[in-house]
């Protein structure tokens, strides 16, 4: 099979990684991908916001199938315009990927299919906003409506940031994302993300993980697109994989496919499970970054079938082999990550990966003047396999002293709540 790989991130990474392990594979090609990408696929020069010509190089190539990576391309519709040209794709319509790209369109299907979650208002008026947010008080949730590259969110504890967070959004902090904003209760909990594929009809679960989304030590400082994550999560037991499913992931499938836009691709729910169980936070339609880097690592079973059945509507029967192991990732960011940062900054050395243990996947380098540069805000991805969540952490972070980059920071408690539990 040859196929094309979308996007350039450290969730792409992982993914050329694991794809270029198939048996199933003859080509792998990558758009516009980097330098850890390029060791796993060929890189092509494309631009993916061009449908038109993301086609045409798949007749010229003869691409079997087309994985999308991130979340832009799939609210922009590239899977419609290629399974329109009879290319199979992993990815969600446009029409489907609204559960990701309008968090309100999300909130309204929990609203018509009783899917547990947060009690919410949508709002195109600062002023209404603010009235409502006066009229709830903090701890409360401010959200920019579209995609805001995981930066649209604020979990206000004082309503001062609360009426803040509103002014941001409509300010135009977060471009046309935040011309609407939703408000939402507050949900006290513990986060975790819940993984699983959809061809249409049939649910494949796959595995949990726990991101950092906070910037500092102890979940600290602003939200940033993840800092680190580690899986399986803990918290999500049997029985709370089990009322997952049902609760929230089948009334979705149902609500989509009785909207007329079925949704395949991968579900990434963001749950906080409450004293009442699992609540959605939020869906994506694409694997989760750095959530996809740990999972890759754990997954026994070849992924490019896998991903093909949930393309074509062929998942009923699949299954998905895991390792027993804890797989946890570190982030590298640049100094100043989730604000301004210095770009093209050099990176000197990286850790020699032992493929079975311990891998560095690039989330946001680049090759300038023949040296590897921090090119994006998350760099580098520090990902190691352990027994325990102890053992993958530490196994994770004797990697990362072996990185060499004079800009880059990280948190240093990755795993933090599950280290906690093993030692209790």
């Amino acid at each position: 099979m040859k196929v094309l790989l979308i996007g350039s991130g450290g969730r792409e990474h992982a993914l050329a990684w694991k794809i270029a392990q198939s048996p199933k594979l003859t080509a792998l090609y990558a758009a516009p991908g980097n330098p850890g990408i390029a060791e796993e696929a060929t890189i092509v020069a494309l631009d993916t916001e061009n449908h038109e010509a993301v086609v045409g190089f798949c007749r010229e190539q003869a691409i079997d199938f087309v994985v999308v990576g991130p979340e832009g391309p799939l609210v922009a519709g590239l899977a419609d315009e290629l399974r329109a040209a009879g290319i199979p794709v992993f990815g969600p319509s446009a029409a489907a990927a609204r559960l990701e790209g309008s968090k309100g369109f999300t909130k309204d299907l929990c609203a018509k299919y009783d899917i547990p979650t947060g009690a919410y208002r949508r709002f195109t008026d600062a002023e209404a906003a603010k009235a409502y947010v006066r009229e709830q008080g903090a701890p409360i949730v401010i959200k920019a409506d579209g995609l805001a590259a995981g930066k649209g969110v604020t979990v206000a504890m004082t309503l001062d940031e609360a009426l803040a967070a509103v002014d941001e959004c409509f300010a135009g902090a977060f471009g046309a994302a935040g011309a609407e904003v939703v408000v939402e209760a507050y949900l006290d909990g513990e986060e975790a993300s819940f993984f699983c594929l959809c061809d249409g009809k049939t649910v494949l679960p796959l595995a949990s993980a726990q991101d950092h989304k906070r910037v500092g030590n102890g979940d600290t400082g602003p939200n940033t697109g993840g800092m680190g994550a580690y899986s399986p999560a803990p918290v999500m037991t049997a029985e709370m994989v089990e009322r997952t499913m049902k609760e929230i992931i089948e009334p979705t499938v149902r609500g989509m496919a009785d909207s007329g836009h079925p949704f395949t691709g991968v579900f990434f729910a963001g749950l906080m499970i409450t004293e009442k169980g699992p609540e959605l936070i939020e869906y994506n339609v694409r694997f989760g970054d750095p959530e996809c880097q740990v999972l890759m690592m754990r997954m026994k079973s070849d992924l490019l079938p896998l991903l093909y059945a949930a393309a074509t509507g062929t998942l009923a029967g699949m299954t998905a082999e895991w390792h027993d192991e804890v797989a946890l990732t570190v982030v590298m960011a640049s100094r100043g990550y989730p604000g301004t940062y210095e770009k093209n900054t050099p990176i000197e050395t990286l850790p020699a990966a032992c493929a079975a243990t311990t891998k560095v996947f690039h989330a946001g380098t680049a090759i300038k003047d023949g040296k590897l540069v921090a090119s994006g805000g998350r760099v580098l991805n520090v990902t190691a396999m352990g027994k325990t969540v102890s053992d993958a952490k530490d196994a994770a972070y004797a990697a990362l002293r072996g990185v060499v980059w004079q800009n880059g920071f990280y948190r240093n408690d990755i795993g933090w709540r599950a280290v906690a539990r093993e030692r209790a």
